[in-house]
């Protein structure tokens, strides 16, 4: 099995949403764009946000078994995928990368 570079690429914030829709939080996210997170198969990087975890981990075992070219030709590099978050309010763009084997 690869292990995955998971990056934290861009975060967006809609604050008219959480001023419509959202209950006050003191710290909702804890991601910084430029963080790395290196994932091995299954096991969720420490630090790494839960809910994107949930979002982010199938791709991320796909590219740890192997699997290239998700969704046909999408994206210009076959071992990699551009996944975001699930946070409606302020959602995390994240670059996947399989890593070569030394």
């Amino acid at each position: 099995m690869k292990r995955v570079k998971i990056t934290v690429m861009r975060m967006a914030c809609y604050t008219d949403l959480m001023a419509q829709y959202e209950n006050p939080m003191e710290h909702p996210c804890d991601m910084e764009v430029g963080r790395v997170f290196i994932a091995d198969g299954w096991k969720k990087p420490e630090g790494f946000c839960d809910s994107a975890w949930d979002t982010v981990s199938p791709f991320v075992m796909t590219l740890a078994y192997g699997g290239e070219d998700i969704y046909d030709g999408w994206m210009k590099n076959k071992r990699s995928a551009m996944i975001s978050c699930n946070d409606g309010f302020r959602p995390v763009s994240f670059l996947l990368e399989t890593l070569e084997e030394k």
